[in-house]
């Protein structure tokens, strides 16, 4: 089981420059311009109701943009299709201006699909005499079919086709909380090493974002009033400023990758800037923050596995309670401490609504840093949320078990009424 956490993590913990719905918009885009072999004379979008509610108010890194149809026209004129979540690495101010030139002429159409699937991006281009279409679905930059001239010349069946599209399935079954705590405080170091990467990319992201101004600049401001003495530093003010910095330059189209968790850039934060932050305040080895780190990044992933791909539950409060496990853990918490540290964390955050990626989700990784560094703190003392209260159960797989059946049936309404709202605003 072990080997295959490894391999689970290796293939869920990536780097991801810019959010990874319009992301898979600008992949689609590049393959199809590639297919192409000239640049087109108009683009179609057609996109699932939650891409577009997660691509629609978020910028494109590098282009000061909101939207999916940027991210199709800059995929176009200046994405790598070989790229994955990084087909915007090259951009420059020429391809920005360029693809500009697409959306003020008109050439680009976005429409939402009718589709079961929760993921899907498909990108048509279409010059004089030719058109390419490239559908990604399932995942961020999995290539379902590309069809050239009307005719398909490739077609791969997805893992799934209904809106049970969950993470890996090569997560075993079987796997628990106790699972994944034990291959995180006992597998050999060198097995783990390269989680390290999530914090060199998380960190510079984090460090870009105090030093700008991103987005909502949620870090930004927490450290500007800690230097006028409006509120105290310190470890908690520390884990929430610096992980919502980290999102503040993310959301706000930094050209700097994040290292994502289950297809999500603010995932991949949440799940390791508390861990991060709270190491160096606890003066932790490395290997210590290596072993946190991987308890984080897999129980984030154990956590959605059980979720649907994309929901109406933020995604970035389950990734933090990744966070309250390897906190917990560099606090000197056992399993039983991680456990009450998960269990809170239902108890406080959960239910937070996912309306689409943007600037704000600097807030919600906010939030959820903070309940994260709060629980743990609990835990160390042994309090929890028990369960006697509300969704959570008296054992950590059956909380989240429950957490994961509110997301998956009774938040489908609610997900398409936050889609609903948010295309009558775009109107």
């Amino acid at each position: 089981m072990w080997q295959t956490f490894i391999d689970t993590v290796k293939a869920e913990v990536l780097p991801a420059l810019g959010c990874t719905e319009p992301v898979s918009v600008g992949l689609a885009a590049a393959i199809a311009r590639e297919k192409l072999g000239q640049l087109p004379q108009a683009i179609q979008v057609q996109v699932s109701p939650n891409l577009m509610k997660n691509g629609m108010g978020v910028k494109v890194p590098g282009t000061g943009m909101n939207g999916l149809a940027i991210a199709a026209a800059a995929g176009v004129v200046g994405g790598d299709a070989t790229a994955g979540l990084e087909v915007f690495h090259g951009l420059t101010a020429a391809h920005v201006q360029q693809a500009k030139v697409y959306l003020e002429q008109q050439q680009v159409n976005v429409a939402v699909t009718d589709t079961q699937r929760v993921l899907l991006a498909q990108v048509t281009l279409f010059s004089a005499e030719r058109s390419v279409k490239v559908t990604i679905a399932d995942e961020h930059t999995k290539v379902v079919s590309i069809e050239e001239d009307g005719i398909t010349t490739f077609i791969r069946e997805p893992v799934s086709t209904t809106t049970q599209n969950t993470a890996p399935a090569k997560l075993p079954a079987q796997a628990s909380v106790l699972d994944i705590y034990q291959f995180a405080t006992d597998v050999p170091l060198a097995d783990i090493a390269f989680i390290e990467q999530s914090k060199v990319l998380n960190e510079a992201l984090s460090k870009e974002g105090l030093s700008a101004e991103y987005g909502l600049q949620v870090g930004a401001t927490l450290k500007r009033h800690v230097d006028r003495g409006l509120i105290n530093g310190g470890l908690l003010t520390d884990v929430i400023s610096r992980s919502a910095a980290a999102s503040d330059a993310r959301m706000g189209g930094a050209m700097l990758p994040a290292m994502s968790n289950s297809g999500s850039g603010n995932q991949g934060i949440a799940a390791t800037m508390p861990v991060v932050v709270a190491a160096e305040y606890l003066k932790a080895s490395n290997e210590q923050l290596l072993r946190a780190l991987m308890l984080s990044h897999l129980l984030a992933i154990y956590i959605k596995h059980h979720q649907h791909k994309l929901s109406a539950l933020c995604a970035v409060t389950t990734a933090a309670m990744g966070s309250a496990a390897g906190i917990t853990y560099l606090l000197g918490g056992q399993y039983q401490q991680i456990s009450y540290a998960v269990r809170s964390m239902i108890g406080d955050v959960a239910g937070v609504i996912c309306d689409g990626a943007k600037n704000a989700c600097a807030m919600k990784v906010s939030s959820a840093a903070g309940a994260a560094m709060k629980s743990s703190l609990m835990a160390i003392d042994n309090i929890c949320v028990t369960g006697e209260e509300g969704i959570v159960a008296n054992d950590v797989d059956s909380s989240i078990r429950n957490l994961s059946a509110l997301a998956n049936d009774a938040m489908t309404h609610t997900d398409q009424q936050i889609l609903n709202i948010m295309v009558q605003k775009a109107q």
